[in-house]
């Protein structure tokens, strides 16, 4: 379970909070909203890379909120994916086991496991520029795993991506939630994708997170037309 108790930011003129929000074991969340809204900005507060954070972060009960970034047990996909240009894909999958002081050994059993449950165990070698959209997002998903995180935090993973790639990654998300169980807070702006990827939505809006709405299926045959008295 993971527990969001007062949390609050202010960079500049921005200001995201007071936000509080209770997500079940293993839920996969959803927040809409448009772009400038504070949903980036949550994902990255939740992921300890602001210190001026205030509020109180809990995963299962243990706190969270002043621990550094790498002792979180945080997966991280942004919208660019943001993986090292200077390293090929087996590089940056293996690079959070290398922070970790993990052994060759160990990196090199769990980095193939991860990228044969991920289609991409042939692209071990290949350079990032020489990358599809869809083998970055799936490089970049690998890194995230590979420490099996009790987080996962996607960043709009699927804005770059073509109709088909999209739909082949709707449907490995929901494979990889089951496979892994993570909590996930996923944020976009794509209802159809929040809808089919959800158990709940929550509206985000000038840094505050609004309406929290549980996903019916009902809600799921409306799609769009359900949210546009929200956004």
């Amino acid at each position: 379970m993971l527990k969001i108790e007062n949390l609050y930011l202010e960079i500049g003129k921005f200001k995201l909070g007071s936000i509080n929000l209770t997500l079940g074991k293993e839920e996969y969340f959803v927040i809409l909203g448009e772009t400038g809204s504070g949903k980036t900005l949550f994902l990255e507060s939740i992921a300890g890379k602001y210190h001026k954070l205030a509020g109180k972060i809990f995963l299962n009960n243990y706190e969270l909120t002043k621990l550094p970034p790498e002792k979180r047990g945080i997966g991280f996909v942004y919208q660019n994916f943001e993986l090292f240009s200077h390293m090929n894909v087996y590089q940056n999958i293996a690079f959070p086991l290398k922070i970790r002081k993990a052994s060759k050994k160990e990196a090199e059993k769990n980095v193939s496991a991860i990228a044969e449950k991920l289609g991409i165990l042939h692209l071990m070698q290949r350079d990032i520029g020489n990358l599809s959209g869809g083998e970055k997002q799936r490089t970049a998903l690998a890194r995230a795993l590979i420490v099996k995180p009790g987080i996962l935090l996607l960043d709009e993973p699927m804005s770059a991506l073509d109709y088909i790639t999209k739909k082949e990654t709707q449907k490995l998300l929901k494979a990889i939630h089951k496979d892994y169980k993570p909590v996930v807070i996923h944020v976009t702006h794509d209802i159809n994708e929040a809808v089919y990827l959800s158990e709940r939505i929550g509206v985000m809006r000038n840094g505050r997170l609004g309406e929290i709405i549980s996903v019916t299926d009902e809600i799921r045959k409306t799609g769009e037309r359900f949210f546009y008295k929200y956004l």
